[in-house]
């Protein structure tokens, strides 16, 4: 009874450190992305979303593995157990974050846009990770590169694709805001009307103000310089229509 018991005690060890390294695989390639993302503003930035989402995802696909090997843990008292949990706390509410904007919530909360809040928790659990991975190091071993285990990455990557297509779903069949959002993921706000168009982002940083009577651009080329006051560049007349897209969360 001793020796079946310790053999599955093994076998709860071995599954828990490749969870552990499935959701290290998918957390980092989802920060990537993630950062990635932010410079699609063409067509090749089409799969980078998608692998951004599919990969967030994926790691909701490993939450029950990971929750049981969670609790065991809490069973136990280690050093640095308190800033795992904010670590937990912190990639869960990026998630939440990241499929609310996903569906179209573009509201605020506390001041601060759904898409900030994605973002800002994001960057702020890079340092409770590298903490959590220097406490409970599980590297990689030779063993690991097995088809068994490709298998399962795959399995992990699929049903993280499954969730993607079933929030695309559920946005279409009940007509949600996100199932109008541009391939960047942004979505639109104030076209055609200034006056709607969000004006602070991210560092609440102030719109800037200019003196229009000393105000001047300047554009120098090899040929020289060439400065137009305000009322000069006013007085043209051409435009364009073109798509501003932002990493705020929208176009």
């Amino acid at each position: 009874m001793f020796a079946a018991a310790r053999s599955w005690g093994i076998i709860e060890l071995v599954a828990g450190r490749r969870t552990n390294l499935g959701l290290l695989f998918a957390l980092a390639l989802a920060f990537a992305t993630g950062w990635l993302a932010f410079a699609a503003g063409t067509g090749w930035g089409v799969g980078v979303v998608i692998a951004h989402g599919v990969l967030g995802l994926g790691v909701l696909v490993l939450t029950p593995w990971k929750s049981t090997i969670a609790r065991r843990g809490l069973s136990k008292k280690r050093r640095g157990t308190n800033s795992s949990l904010v670590l937990t706390v912190l990639v869960v509410v990026s998630l939440l974050a990241g499929i609310a904007h996903s569906l179209g919530l573009t509201g605020r909360v506390a001041g601060l846009t759904v898409m900030q809040i994605h973002v800002g928790t994001a960057v702020g659990a890079v340092p409770f990770a590298i903490g959590h991975l220097v406490r409970r190091t599980a590297g990689v071993r030779r063993t690991d590169l097995s088809r068994r285990n490709l298998l399962r990455g795959m399995g992990v990557a699929g049903g993280g694709a499954l969730l993607y297509g079933g929030i695309e779903s559920v946005s279409k069949v009940f007509s949600l805001i996100g199932q109008n959002r541009r391939f960047t993921g942004s979505h639109e706000i104030g076209s055609h009307e200034p006056a709607r168009m969000p004006v602070t982002q991210w560092l609440n940083d102030s719109v800037p103000s200019i003196d229009s009577g000393t105000w001047s651009l300047a554009v120098r080329t090899i040929a020289g310089e060439r400065r137009w006051t305000l009322d000069e560049l006013l007085e043209h007349r051409r435009s364009l229509t073109a798509t501003l897209d932002c990493t705020g969360g929208w176009y």
